[in-house]
């Protein structure tokens, strides 16, 4: 018979060997696999991907913002205040073990005044005197440990969770575990003005997770919507028409699908039509920020870093899961020389935004189920750093200590955890590694992290790997 004539679409010998031999096999394990709770929804249903689902215990937080001050920010001018530094200024540090990347000479005091802020008295630098007003709200943790002093492998630690490896990010486990608020609109967005940091996209990526759990970049440099998203509208055909289009499309798109067994990219590319489709007037109203009062706008400031962090707050109000607002990736933290300026200079640009959000998110009943995160990949050393012919004016990298900042979704406020010793180089009590910060974050959504695991060639992945311990001491 001519195969024109046939009704079914043609295959290879491969795939026609593939179905006889193994379609009943698989249909009696789909079977057994259901009945046991083993298959996932994504499995087991047509249930769209980015449908909100339960976590598997009732979380304190249900949203995520998390301010990344990139290139390293040294918590001893900013959060970990240590007034040792005075006493041995331009001296060595009595200390056995100091392990810089670069060569490093003596103390450095800090160039900035701190002070104790709030009913708590949390000692907060000048720096932060905005977010210094949020005290009572924060958590502040000064024993954060990670594993290198250099840049791409402890971005990939921080956002993904291994230094070396290709994993998911933290956005997008967090999408796939819950799931989006909002339909209309990505369940995890990166705002990033004036280009990518170091390791691009991968900060944000899906890796082996389904590609409608990456991370959608805004480059919130700008603030007309045709630049913010592009293509965001054609020019070409009326809604009506790009449905009809679409719609087309989308069944060309599922007869292909249905040849190629469950084939991710291929479906990750046919999600990312729709929602594309669906953002057009979701996404104009999102970003207005002109439909904000007067009040609200002077609040969170004028320039892009407040511009930015109040579309963060629009976008978690619209049911957004997650929100990663970079701040520092054209000119990073990375202050190994004059550090005074420089650090003074960029806490001036994030310093009200930050907190205007979290005041924000206060008013409106939103703080106690959204989590705040602000920090970096790393901090710096209390010694200065030695640049040939110039006095030391900055720091080396310093993976050893550093501080977070967290805020709501089920943290307590006006609370320290944890230490590093008495000069802010090494964390010595109560230490929270990137994995234990990891494993917190989702244990306030609600999630077991030894248990929240994803099946990619033949392992059980998870974002903690096989480390990480929920930090307590920071719960409320």
């Amino acid at each position: 018979m001519p195969h024109d004539r046939l009704n079914f679409p043609p295959f290879n010998r491969r795939s026609f060997l593939k179905r006889c031999g193994m379609g009943m096999g698989t249909l009696g394990l789909a079977a057994l696999l259901k009945d046991a709770g083993l298959l996932t929804a994504h499995a087991t249903s047509n249930v769209a991907p980015l449908s909100p689902r339960q976590p598997h215990f009732p979380g304190k937080a249900k949203r995520v913002v998390h301010f990344f001050l990139n290139g390293g920010p040294s918590h001893v001018d900013t959060f970990d205040p240590k007034p040792a530094l005075e006493k041995y200024a331009g001296k060595p540090l009595p200390m056995e073990t100091l392990k810089t990347e670069r060569k490093t000479g003596a103390a450095f005091p800090s160039p900035f005044k701190f002070k104790k802020q709030g009913q708590s008295g949390l000692e907060i630098s000048e720096l932060f005197s905005n977010l210094g007003e949020c005290a009572d709200d924060l958590t502040i943790i000064r024993s954060m440990r990670a594993n290198l002093p250099n840049h791409e492998p402890s971005l990939m630690l921080m956002n993904c969770g291994e230094s070396v490896m290709s994993r998911p990010s933290v956005g997008s486990w967090v999408t796939y575990g819950l799931g989006s608020m909002n339909e209309n609109l990505p369940g995890f967005v990166v705002l990033c003005p004036g280009g990518y940091p170091i390791k691009e996209a991968e900060n944000w990526q899906s890796a082996f997770l389904p590609g409608v759990f990456q991370g959608t970049l805004i480059d919130s440099q700008h603030q007309s919507l045709d630049k913010l998203i592009e293509n965001i509208r054609s020019d070409y055909a009326s809604p009506g028409l790009q449905r009809k289009q679409l719609d087309l499309l989308q069944r060309m798109n599922e007869e292909h699908r249905q040849t190629r067994q469950e084939d991710p990219a291929l479906e990750a590319r046919m999600q990312s039509f729709e929602l594309a489709y669906r953002m057009q007037m979701e996404a104009a109203d999102a970003f207005d920020i002109s439909r904000e009062p007067r009040e609200t706008q002077e609040l969170y400031g004028s320039g892009i870093h407040g511009r930015q962090a109040l579309i963060a707050r629009r976008l978690l109000e619209k049911g957004v899961r997650y929100v990663q607002v970079w701040h520092g990736a054209s000119q990073p933290w990375d202050d190994h020389e004059n550090i005074a300026a420089n650090h003074r200079k960029l806490a001036g640009q994030c310093d009200q935004p930050i907190a205007a959000l979290i005041k924000d998110l206060k008013r409106r009943g939103m703080l106690d189920d959204t989590l705040v995160i602000v920090g970096g990949e790393f901090g710096r050393t209390p010694v200065g750093e030695l640049v040939k012919g110039k006095e030391p004016s900055g720091r080396d990298h310093n993976p050893y200590g550093f501080s977070m900042v967290l805020a709501g979704g089920g943290v307590k406020g006006g609370h320290v955890h944890g230490a590093t010793d008495e000069f802010g180089f090494k964390a010595v009590q109560d230490v929270v590694h990137v994995h234990d910060l990891h494993a917190t974050i989702l244990h306030l959504l609600g999630f077991d992290h030894e248990k929240f695991t994803y099946r990619y060639a033949g392992r059980d992945f998870r974002l903690t790997d096989v480390h990480g311990h929920v930090v307590r001491g920071v719960l409320s």
